[in-house]
């Protein structure tokens, strides 16, 4: 088989060991995963003597070859040229690859490990035939995780090496499942080039079935995630627009008249101290609220054609377990996820926390103050009191961070402040609407992600242009609440928004849009 034209959609690792294994045969397990069509196979024993590693080889090699697909040794060139099989993958412990190719030729395909964009580049410059990036995630099969890089990790190496100019074959290693494989493939593909692959180890060798696993796996990478059902559409009304305000009335009003018309489920997933404001706002809105923070019920609940919100007010192990399970949920029913990540900052546990909930699966929006989002985008060493924050970042940074995180997730982003920031990482824009009143009352900044969950939940309008509908329509019955005669204090202010928040539904939804005339956007 020509290099040019190996397969490497699915790429296969060997563990031999016990808890991986079994007592199962590996050839067999092998055997049954090339009938599903993976493309390559590398075998990976870190046990063993030379003899019994050569044995196993050539045992493997011959059922390799009976399906062409090139057989890889992992680390051991000897092995590789006693058995004659295609190639050797190397990390970068290994011998270098300038030595492993004046071995083994220039017909041997030789992959390296690589966890940073110099490696990368090393490795593309040295005549890599392919790169095995990661660690992606923590898994149990690779007990060195210090080069843990996600996939954002992934995507800034695969947009470097394009830059230089580098075509070589890509895989993502580490943690790959197909829980996550679509995930890892939209979020790591980068502006310039995009994976070719992923390699995976327990979620074939450790299956019970490795054919219908490997089936399954190659079904995922082949077809669009559901969370992509509204990624398609272009964001036109508002990715497209000029500097100038655009016509907001014919951006915002469908989006508003959707939720009234609808109905939308809002599965919110937050505190005690939040959830009465947060319902309350829901049904002000014309969404239906349900309070409920126990995962099993994610899987349920995803079907009923809402979205949810994890507002990450609680993160002691049972709370972060019951957000992961519904997270998972939502992304295989292909339902909205907003996510919250309250207090970011403030302690190493929620700092952890944040990691955990964004390697679990794919948020639509993220929606947090300046030094949440920091945190979440990472390299933030300020620590936060609480919920609250304080601005360190101009204008400019704030706008400019905004829209890397989005195009780094793939997602909306959403930063509050005394002016928000949002941006789907093609277009960003400053809403200057809201009342300091806001930020004195305990759930508001929740509640604003309730309010986003109902814009998103119909997947019938682009997420950009349905999340700043969503801020406009809370943001303005702020503004109009404040301005009330009849309030003087944060109490009647609370009882004043909720009816501004219906008000301007029921205006909208008769065709009268006249409270738009206060917003005040602009893009960046």
């Amino acid at each position: 088989m020509r290099k040019e034209d190996i397969d490497y959609t699915l790429y296969l690792v060997t563990d031999s060991s016990p808890a991986i294994l079994g007592d199962r045969d590996l050839n067999h397990v092998v055997e049954e995963a090339l009938k599903a069509g993976v493309g390559i196979v590398q075998l990976r024993e870190k046990k063993g003597d030379t003899r019994e590693l050569i044995e196993k080889a050539r045992a493997l090699h011959q059922v390799a070859k009976k399906y062409n697909v090139p057989l890889l040794i992992n680390d051991r060139v000897d092995v590789a040229l006693a058995v004659g099989c295609e190639g050797v993958h190397i990390g970068q412990d290994d011998m270098d690859l300038a030595t492993a190719r004046r071995l083994l030729g220039k017909d041997a395909i030789i992959g390296v490990t690589v966890s940073s964009v110099e490696q990368a580049l090393e490795a593309c410059q040295g005549g890599a035939d392919y790169l095995g990036i990661g660690t992606v995630y923590a898994t149990p099969t690779k007990t060195n995780t210090k080069d843990i890089i996600g996939t954002a990790g992934v995507r800034n190496i695969l947009d470097r090496i394009a830059d230089a100019g580098y075509t070589t074959r890509t895989v993502s290693i580490g943690g790959v499942n197909a829980s996550n494989v679509q995930r890892v493939m939209f979020q790591s593909n980068g502006l310039r080039k995009g994976l070719d692959g992923v390699a995976v180890v327990s979620a074939i060798v450790g299956a019970a079935n490795p054919q219908a696993a490997a089936l399954n796996l190659l079904t995922l990478l082949k077809s669009p995630p559901p969370f992509l059902s509204d990624l398609g559409r272009k964001a036109q009304a508002l990715s497209e627009a000029s500097a100038a305000k655009p016509d907001l009335a014919s951006i915002v009003g469908p989006v508003i008249r959707a939720v009234h018309e609808t109905t939308p489920l809002s599965h919110n997933m937050t505190n005690l101290v939040v959830q009465n404001f947060a319902a309350n706002v829901a049904l002000a809105i014309g969404a239906s609220p349900i309070m409920a923070n126990y995962g099993e019920e994610a899987a349920d609940l995803a079907k009923l054609g809402g979205a949810l919100v994890i507002n990450m007010g609680t993160v002691d192990p049972d709370g972060l377990a019951n957000y992961l399970k519904a997270l998972r949920a939502y992304n295989e029913a292909g339902r909205p996820v907003v996510f919250d990540p309250v207090g970011a900052g403030a302690t190493t546990i929620r700092r952890e926390a944040v990691k955990t909930i964004m390697a679990a699966g794919y948020l639509d929006v993220i929606k947090g103050n300046e030094g949440e989002i920091k945190t979440v985008f990472g390299g933030n060493k300020e620590q936060q009191r609480g919920v609250d924050s304080s601005s360190t970042l101009s204008a400019a940074d704030k706008a400019s961070l905004v829209q890397r995180l989005a195009q780094r997730e793939k997602c909306v982003v959403v930063m509050t402040g005394k002016t928000d920031y949002v941006s789907d990482g093609t277009s960003t824009w400053a809403v200057d609407n809201g009342t300091p009143r806001l930020g004195a009352v305990t759930g508001t900044g929740c509640s604003l992600g309730t309010t986003i969950s109902a814009a998103i939940a119909s997947r019938k309008t682009d997420r950009l242009t349905a999340v700043m509908a969503a801020m406009l329509h809370y943001e303005i019955a702020a503004e109009l609440a404040d301005q009330r005669p009849d309030v003087s204090g944060p109490g009647a202010f609370l009882a004043a928004f909720l009816d501004e928040l219906s008000r301007i539904r029921m205006d909208t939804a008769s065709g009268n849009l006249s409270w738009l005339e206060r917003a005040k956007v602009a893009r960046v």
